[in-house]
């Protein structure tokens, strides 16, 4: 009988995992901002977007399941659809990455605004956010990585927080705080929608996980397993949270920009506003670090794949690529200089959706072309689950201004010359290596 490989990750690892991608400045930063466009009725908007996300993730839990070789959804894309639509898919994947990153930035001095009032200005953000990119790219170039150990800390320290706000917050909400349902009593046409695409960035992650399936003990059976528990986890946190900040802080909620700061230094005096400021930022630190560590090596993967210039995988002494650092850094810093935290959170929500739709095609694509063998994971309901996240999907596409949609998608746009130039670059090269 074969031995269990002890480096592969089992199901309980798989499902910390997958909380700990999926909660992050989100749900520390964006209760008011639900409270502020649909009242109350927040509260099951994020049952909405846990549906949706879900669906996604079944998906991406059967793309998964077909292939041995990691990739995600550029992986996904390329056997469904071929050459071009996986390289779209690669490309705004790297960029989607990007976008998060200048959103965390702008998380960490939204955050940091808050406790020093004369760092909220326009300004000031915008320095704070040029020295912490800038720091991140000079750490990442001098070949500084974070271990398991800062990572345990960091992840401790964002959960924390948020378990003893529910625990003690429940006891200080009052009933009245619930009424009205709706901003003024009335229901705002579009409401439902643009909360429903502001709160779905806190979900956003989840697929991280499918894409690490090499990784993982019996994939087939509990990566599914993993995506579900981590998932009904992170909704009844969220909710619990939702509640607890409604109940205790009522309308105020809609004009805070730190939410659960606040409302746990109302009742929990200094002690919790500064439980809640450390963990936000401590929170949002060790995400910034993580991502400026991985979204460069996106880059170098599409270098590596002749699907960018070669150039952009060079590497440093300290095997740094500092092509890609350096390139990755300033697109995020360009990005972090044009809006604040929420601006920024829908247009993440909306570029992850170019990594979303493609991967729900292909599932209804791979049910024809892919042989359902024993052991792998199938969606259940056939393609109901795939056609419902993708129409929840288109929909709430149609919920958010063009602008956000030409920033979040239009990396799209911009792939195709790429794609083009790549093309005949790599024929080229071709060529003259058979001379």
């Amino acid at each position: 009988m074969e031995k269990p490989n002890q480096q592969k990750m089992g199901l309980l690892s798989m499902t910390l995992l997958s909380i700990n991608a999926i909660i992050g400045s989100g749900i520390f930063l964006l209760p008011n901002q639900a409270m502020k466009l649909i009242g109350p009725a927040s509260i099951g908007v994020l049952f909405f977007d846990a549906l949706l996300i879900g669906c996604i993730a079944l998906c991406f839990a059967e793309s998964a399941s077909y292939f041995k070789v990691d990739g995600g959804p550029y992986i996904y894309a390329k056997s469904a659809f071929g050459n071009f639509v996986g390289y779209e898919v690669g490309f705004i994947t790297w960029a989607i990455q990007i976008i998060a990153e200048a959103t965390m930035v702008v998380a960490f001095a939204t955050a940091l605004g808050t406790l020093f009032p004369a760092m909220a200005t326009p300004l000031a953000k915008n320095v704070i956010v040029t020295i912490v990119v800038l720091s991140l790219m000079v750490m990442n170039i001098s070949g500084v990585r974070v271990s398991k150990f800062v990572n345990n800390i960091i992840t401790v320290s964002k959960l924390v927080p948020l378990v003893l706000f529910v625990a003690m917050g429940i006891f200080f909400m009052k009933g009245g705080n619930f009424t009205p349902v709706f901003p003024k009593g009335q229901y705002q046409s579009g409401s439902f929608g643009l909360a429903a695409i502001t709160m779905f960035y806190a979900f956003t992650g989840v697929e991280r996980i499918s894409v690490a399936a090499g990784d993982m003990e019996n994939p087939e059976r509990n990566l599914p397993r993993a995506i579900m528990t981590s998932l009904l986890v992170v909704t009844a946190f969220y909710v619990l949270i939702q509640i607890v900040s409604v109940g205790v802080l009522g309308t105020a909620l809609a004009d805070t920009a730190t939410p659960i700061q606040t409302a746990f230094g109302k009742f929990a005096g200094s002690f919790g506003t500064a439980l809640v400021a450390a963990g936000t930022l401590i929170s949002i630190t060790g995400i910034c670090v993580a991502s400026s560590y991985v979204t460069p090596r996106s880059g170098v993967a599409l270098a590596e794949n002749k699907m960018m210039p070669q150039g952009l995988a060079k590497r440093n002494r300290r095997h740094a690529p500092y092509v890609s650092i350096v390139v990755s850094g300033g697109l995020s810093l360009l990005i972090a200089w044009s809006g604040q935290f929420a601006y920024l959170a829908q247009i993440s929500a909306v570029s992850r959706f170019a990594q979303y739709i493609p991967t729900c095609l292909a599932v209804l694509v791979f049910h024809r072309t892919k042989k359902q063998l024993p052991g792998h994971f199938r969606v259940p309901l056939g393609p109901v689950i795939p056609v419902l996240a993708l129409l929840i999907s288109l929909w709430l596409l149609t919920q958010v201004a063009v602008s956000q949609l030409l920033i979040g998608l239009g990396a799209l746009v911009i792939a195709v010359p790429f794609y083009f130039l790549m093309e005949h670059l790599n024929r080229k090269d071709a060529t003259d290596h058979s001379k």
